[in-house]
């Protein structure tokens, strides 16, 4: 159907990102395919290698999957502070990644990791890397008539430890700024939200000096919700406190 469909189709999963959407008039597809029936995609995977989950797989599904949590700890914290559980409920964690809100917690988590969203058409399947799936404010690299299948995220390594924070205004609320934290004896990684349009991941080779390296690498646009220099200033505060709590 998407294949037929094209340009003029829009994927409805939990409708949590789509449907305010098409109630603010930012998107008007002719066509809305739902999926919820496709029921083999409603799965959270937990391998040695990391943890798998498909398109139709609830927010919930991801929070409350004791696997998952053991394999990937940052996934339980992140889902957690997305919204409420009115919206974890419906939403799903493949759309929130396809609906690409720089504001939103699993693609600077999927970014952190190095995971990757695969796809599928009537032209066959592809695996796509964060740094490549995240194009723009909104904007991914999924191509008319492909439907984002599995999101991937790939397991800890022995020694590393996670961590994430944020700053909104109130709880369930998009964050001004977040910042997810990857560290181990041998490296340490940011991955930022809610600064750029989309999520920015910085490797930090000196944690004396993280604070300084986010607030010099991100050029935040201001709006209603906060100046340019305040979530500057947040990126440089939250950078410094996720790595000491992933430490």
């Amino acid at each position: 159907m998407l294949g037929d469909l094209g340009d003029d189709a829009k994927v409805l999963a939990g409708g949590q990102s789509l449907l305010p959407l098409l109630s603010m008039r930012l998107a008007a597809p002719r066509h809305v395919v739902d999926i919820n029936r496709l029921s083999e995609l409603a799965y959270v995977r937990t391998s040695a290698d990391g943890v798998r989950v498909g398109a139709t797989a609830r927010h919930a599904d991801l929070e409350h999957d004791s696997d998952a949590a053991r394999s990937q700890p940052l996934l339980q914290r992140a889902v957690r502070l997305i919204a409420h559980p009115t919206i974890r409920n419906r939403g799903t964690v493949v759309g929130s990644l396809v609906h690409a809100d720089p504001a939103a917690e699993l693609p600077a988590v999927l970014a952190l990791l190095d995971g990757t969203v695969r796809v599928a058409s009537v032209r066959g399947t592809r695996e796509i890397a964060a740094r490549e799936f995240f194009r723009g404010m909104l904007e991914s690299a999924l191509r008319p008539g492909e439907l984002a299948v599995e999101a991937f995220f790939p397991a800890l390594p022995p020694d590393s430890r996670t961590s994430i924070v944020e700053v909104a205004r109130r709880h369930g609320d998009y964050a001004l700024c977040g910042v997810c934290a990857l560290r181990s004896r041998e490296r340490a990684r940011v991955a930022l939200l809610s600064v750029a349009p989309t999520p920015v991941v910085l490797d930090v080779p000196d944690v004396a000096d993280a604070a300084e390296l986010a607030r010099s690498s991100v050029h935040p646009t201001p709006d209603i919700h906060a100046s340019a220099d305040y979530r500057r200033h947040l990126a440089g505060v939250l950078t410094e406190r996720a790595l000491r709590e992933a430490a």
